[in-house]
């Protein structure tokens, strides 16, 4: 592959089927963005949904909008739009608040199951990865340390060590679909497969697969899942997130966040709380409506397309970036941290570098956009929506250029986000 030239990427671009897509996103002139894996790119009809919405849904209708715009279902309707990128039924996913308080959501009902299943009650150990994404463990740490019931974190340090960490005494597997870091795929069929064969549930954190790789979460026969919509959704900076729940488990969906939008009757006013029915008593409190309406834009894309095209080029993207990458910068102390195994990689390219953090600063100056994550790690996304072929080659050009010139400035003062 490293034989390709940039005229030969040119060509893969002029033959690829999703090439038309990426005329319905705003990217500024100059720049290749690979940090869809952070933040995804601004649809193009993103600004007009928000003048809708300021202009006419607040500005001129004001609180009939809460009927007469959809405002009130918008959270069950952009769930029913979401839930074919994600194997999802119909009704089974809602999108609202943040990851991390979906997260605590499905851990606390997770735990709830547990507790009153009479052969679980004494299952006390939560399994993740260390290197799972750090906020995913942390509320795991502060819902156990409030329940104060002896729960306690198992963290292994690779999946290799998961099946024999998985046990009788397991109540909850917790896991990022794809490692933000290092972008390895873990098989999630197998994987609860084997939780369940233990009696443990399965919750799956899809901030870093959905809208990236094929996801099924009900042919893996998932207990929940989790996940951002503003990384490769494109749904905007801070998007609320979504929580998808089966029916399976819907009815015995019980968590301490018993907010008036997860009440059966929210506008009875009742003093005391009684869970709807649904995927609806996953929500809270009012809808922050402003941003979850920019999120249809993203999802409208993923409409004229499939996930199983989607992820072809990914691999296509991510195959090229890797050789270019090794072929041509081989002789500097890059280290590749993300699987060659396609079915073990998400939509991302990883490498270290000693000098990781100076060099993507000097990346982002030359016009290549990716970010850095401790421990010297270049992270590299690819969202197919809008990412070409030659993006790849000239990016790996201006890399091999800074790292052969060494122009980036060592012992540079860090920004806040890195």
């Amino acid at each position: 592959m490293t034989t390709l030239t940039r005229q030969d990427c040119i060509a893969l671009d002029q033959h690829d089927k999703l090439a038309p897509l990426r005329e319905q996103f705003s990217l500024p002139d100059g720049m290749i963005y690979l940090d869809g894996n952070s933040l995804g790119a601004q649809p193009k009809a993103a600004q007009q949904r928000a003048q809708d919405v300021i202009q006419q849904e607040w500005g001129t209708d004001l609180i009939k909008s809460w009927n007469k715009a959809g405002w009130f279902d918008l959270p069950s309707r952009l769930g029913n739009l979401l839930a074919p990128l994600i194997g999802a039924k119909e009704n089974e996913v809602v999108v609202t608040d943040s990851t991390s308080i979906n997260l605590f959501k499905a851990i606390a009902a997770a735990l709830d199951i547990q507790v009153n299943n009479p052969e679980h009650t004494k299952r006390r150990t939560i399994v993740t990865e260390r290197s799972n994404f750090p906020t995913d463990i942390y509320m795991a740490e502060g819902l156990t340390r409030w329940l104060d019931r002896g729960y306690r974190l198992h963290l292994v340090d690779s999946p290799e060590e998961l099946s024999t960490a998985i046990n009788q005494e397991t109540a909850l597997v917790m896991l990022t679909h794809v490692n933000y870091r290092s972008g390895y795929l873990h098989d999630m069929q197998a994987i609860t497969a084997h939780a369940h064969a233990q009696g443990a549930l399965c919750i799956w954190d899809l901030a870093h697969s959905a809208g990236a790789v094929e996801v099924d979460l009900n042919a893996a026969h998932a207990d929940f899942a989790v996940g951002c919509c503003y990384k490769y959704l494109n749904g905007g900076p801070g998007a609320p997130a979504f929580i998808w729940v089966p029916q399976r488990h819907q009815a015995h969906f019980n968590h301490p966040l018993s907010g008036w939008w997860g009440h059966a009757t929210p506008f009875s006013m009742a003093p005391s709380f009684e869970a709807t029915k649904g995927i609806r008593r996953a929500l809270c409190g009012t809808q922050p409506i402003v941003s979850l309406a920019m999120i249809e834009c993203g999802l409208a894309i993923f409409a004229q397309t499939s996930m199983a095209d989607i992820r072809l080029k990914s691999l296509a993207l991510t195959d090229l970036f890797i050789a270019l990458a090794e072929g041509r910068c081989g002789h500097h102390p890059l280290k590749l941290v993300t699987p060659r195994n396609q079915q073990q990689r998400g939509s991302q390219a990883s490498f270290t570098h000693p000098h990781g953090y100076a060099v993507v600063q000097a990346l982002i100056e030359r016009g290549v956009v990716g970010d850095y994550r401790e421990p010297e790690i270049m992270r590299f996304g690819f969202t197919p929506l809008y990412t070409r072929f030659v993006d790849v080659w000239d990016a790996v050009e201006i890399l091999r250029d800074i790292l052969d010139q060494q122009s980036y400035q060592v012992d540079l003062q860090r920004n806040a986000v890195t």
